[in-house]
């Protein structure tokens, strides 16, 4: 089983799918780290700027596409577990959401614009970001990604208040509900603690 996690940039995809992954004892891959590794080390700012965002957009259907094939032992549809965290912009492609959708157990990390600004009003990682009124650009890309975003989502949560611990054991909740995990994983995970979510590990490009 794929488990992708889907959300606005600065949601926290990062930092809660490298937990989970931890508390499934599974792999976890963020699409950008990937991304950037196929690059050669270039980061998604300066290709974003030497290249443009459709071709960027190109490079990310295909890495994602490979990563899920990753996940899938021998593309068969019943591989080990895989924790994918995806880019923020992942969805903007039918053909992304329709992978996912597919081939992953998607869950969208949900945060109001006004708590991903407050995560990143001092970033200068993300391109579509650095513009003279983020608040608003963070308000234009939420008003057209936040559809499709439930589009593909198999569960939606709610990620402005819990701790990243928190957000993780609902996950494992979610998925012992529907049956896709061992409740006995979950039993041996749920119940510690962690500080809040604060910005700076969740490198997901925009």
């Amino acid at each position: 089983m794929v488990i992708a996690l889907v959300g606005m940039p600065g949601g926290g995809k990062s930092s809660v799918g490298r937990l989970l992954a931890k508390q499934l004892d599974s792999p976890f891959v963020d699409s950008d780290t990937e991304i950037e590794r196929q690059l050669g080390g270039e980061s998604i700012k300066d290709y974003f700027a030497r290249q443009g965002e459709a071709s960027f957009r190109d490079l990310e259907s295909r890495v994602i596409a490979e990563l899920l094939d990753r996940g899938r032992e021998g593309g068969g549809g019943d591989g080990r577990d895989m924790v994918l965290a995806t880019g923020g912009g992942a969805v903007l492609r039918d053909v992304n959401r329709e992978r996912l959708k597919e081939h992953s157990t998607v869950v969208y990390l949900r945060s109001s614009p006004d708590e991903l600004f407050r995560r990143l009003r001092h970033d200068t990682q993300r391109p579509l970001l650095q513009v003279a009124n983020p608040l608003g650009k963070l308000r234009e890309l939420y008003a057209q990604r936040d559809p499709l975003y439930r589009r593909c989502a198999h569960f939606v949560l709610e990620s402005s208040r819990p701790s990243v611990h928190g957000l993780a054991n609902m996950i494992l909740m979610q998925l012992e509900l529907a049956g896709l995990i061992d409740p006995a994983r979950v039993a041996a995970t749920v119940g510690a603690s962690e500080a809040p979510y604060t910005p700076g590990h969740d490198r997901s490009a925009p």
